[in-house]
């Protein structure tokens, strides 16, 4: 097949094309990168399989330093992890279905051509992309006015909707053929049937893309946790890594509600413990990349055309 292939070439256009210089140096400094994006992940789990003695005095390259699950076990053994966890797939399940759902809303009138206000929305959705309220200005109106601070819907709501997101919608939805929605319209479908039997199902490779973006934000996000929840109840998975980071660097002045963790983790290396609650926090969201890469490859072009 190959032969024939090359036959078939060479019968057309009477030219070979050959790999050049270029396309060595490419490829070589994309396995380099791939290599310089691996390594921590790898020398991470090393070290989390590390045994906590033999890790004294040494460090781990790739392999771990004997092996030993201790690591795994003390923090597995702490119930609350299970709730961070949850609370965290809500957060992005939840934050997930509601940015790709308002973000497309907002995004299908913007395409259409007898929409006088298109232009007002569009230099609104400009604005906020160039200012902000604040920190304070933002937690006292969210504390005061929506009272949001220490529920769900301060994880979720306040970026909900982008601008930067509306206008990539806005562009991907220009690109289907304006026929479409026109011959559904005829056939008495309403605008909302339209968005949402017609647009959003070809639309999948926009969807897969933004909603990769939003998960893995939602999955790594804590400062809006830090700052807008007090309950431990609501925390996300990443307060609990920010916790064991925190607290095996602590020499002195504990409180007391963190006493129990501090001496269960006296008895183990901190590198190790360290290590693997980020690979227990991050093993989650990497499962997710292979299911959505096919439509995440057609997604990178996203917005690259002018509407």
């Amino acid at each position: 097949m190959r032969t024939k292939t090359k036959k078939a070439l060479e019968g057309t256009t009477g030219v070979v094309q050959k790999s050049t210089w270029f396309d060595y140096m490419n490829n070589a400094l994309m396995i380099l990168l791939s290599l310089c994006f691996i390594y921590p992940v790898v020398m991470t789990l090393g070290q989390s399989f590390s045994d906590a003695k033999a890790m004294v005095g040494k460090t781990v390259f790739l392999f771990p330093v004997g092996f030993s699950l201790d690591s795994y076990k003390q923090l597995l053994s702490d119930i609350s992890i299970l709730r961070y966890y949850w609370n965290t797939i809500v957060y992005a399940g939840l934050g997930t279905f509601l940015t790709l759902t308002l973000t497309g809303m907002l995004a299908y009138p913007l395409t259409a051509r007898d929409f006088k206000g298109k232009r007002v929305i569009s230099v609104m959705l400009l604005i906020t992309m160039f200012f902000g309220g604040g920190m304070i200005p933002t937690y006292l109106v969210y504390k005061d006015m929506y009272h949001l601070t220490n529920t769900l819907w301060v994880m979720i709501l306040p970026g909900a909707v982008s601008a930067w997101n509306v206008i990539i919608f806005k562009n991907f939805f220009n690109s289907i053929p304006v026929e479409l929605r026109e011959a559904a319209q005829i056939d008495g479908a309403g605008h909302f049937r339209v968005l949402f039997q017609i647009v959003m199902p070809l639309s999948k490779p926009l969807l897969a893309t933004i909603g990769l973006f939003t998960i893995v934000g939602h999955w790594n996000g804590y400062f809006n946790a830090l700052l807008y929840l007090d309950s431990a109840d609501k925390f996300p998975i990443q307060m609990f890594l920010r916790k064991i980071l925190v607290l095996s660097e602590i020499s002195s002045g504990a409180d007391l509600q963190n006493l129990d963790i501090l001496r269960q983790l006296a008895n183990t290396n901190p590198t190790t413990v360290k290590a693997a609650a980020t690979i227990i926090t991050i093993i989650p969201i990497l499962c997710v990349y292979p299911f959505l890469q096919k439509y995440f490859t057609k997604g990178m072009m996203l917005g690259s055309v002018k509407s």
